[in-house]
């Protein structure tokens, strides 16, 4: 017997979905946001960079952000899990000069899509991941306060996949079912002073669309910045 990770209702292990090495009752309960805020149609790669929410605060605004480890290289294999040793404090710093810069940073997000739309999950939507950093979204200060973080893999300079839009979809619709009041903003948004992404080559158009979101959840507009 297995339990399933989100309803934990026990049931004979040929019967179960598998997906990285958890196991579900249904395809419902394996692609919802449970409720410890953990999406299991993702690959979970916890990270320790992560802090509880203030009290009574739940998230209302999701941020969208681009990663290239090293930059401008996620062509190459190998940047997706850079990234992923980044969030987990594990990056080599002797593999590339850039990362000796960065190895002291202690960052997060709560999402990754990486170039092949896969959907991997560092922090739990319960949780604050440290993404946005000094920020502010329509007057309120300290965005990850109530954000969630979403990384593109890529740089301000290409245009994202095809299948990295998807994901996004997928991804947000499931949110939406938590987070119905969900607005949505690019880092640049927030903090334009220091960031550019998700960066003028995000389709903020084809996003609304493909996404069904009100145009008024997207309060910096819906041309390319």
């Amino acid at each position: 017997m297995v339990q399933c990770q989100c309803c934990k209702v026990h049931l004979p292990k040929p019967d179960a979905i598998v997906y990285d090495d958890r196991f579900y009752c249904s395809k419902e309960h394996l692609n919802i946001l449970d409720q410890q805020g953990w999406i299991g149609a993702a690959d979970w790669r916890a990270s320790p960079n992560k802090d509880v929410r203030p009290e009574n605060i739940n998230p209302d605004l999701l941020v969208i952000h681009h990663i290239s480890l090293p930059p401008g290289e996620f062509r190459n294999l190998a940047s997706s899990q850079h990234i992923i040793n980044f969030f987990q404090n594990t990056l080599d710093a002797a593999a590339h000069p850039y990362f000796a810069e960065i190895k002291d940073q202690k960052v997060s997000s709560h999402f990754l899509i990486t170039r092949a739309g896969d959907l991997i999950q560092f922090v739990s939507t319960r949780d604050r991941a440290w993404h946005a950093g000094a920020s502010s979204f329509m007057g309120r200060e300290r965005c990850n306060d109530f954000s969630i973080g979403v990384e593109l893999e890529g740089d301000g300079d290409t245009p994202f996949e095809d299948v990295q839009y998807k994901a996004l979809t997928k991804l947000v619709q499931k949110l939406q079912q938590t987070y119905p009041n969900l607005q949505f903003a690019g880092h640049s948004d927030i903090a334009p002073e220091r960031k550019t992404d998700p960066g003028k080559y995000f389709d903020w158009e084809r996003f609304q669309k493909e996404t069904a979101i009100s145009p008024e959840k997207i309060p910096y507009g819906l041309i390319s910045r």
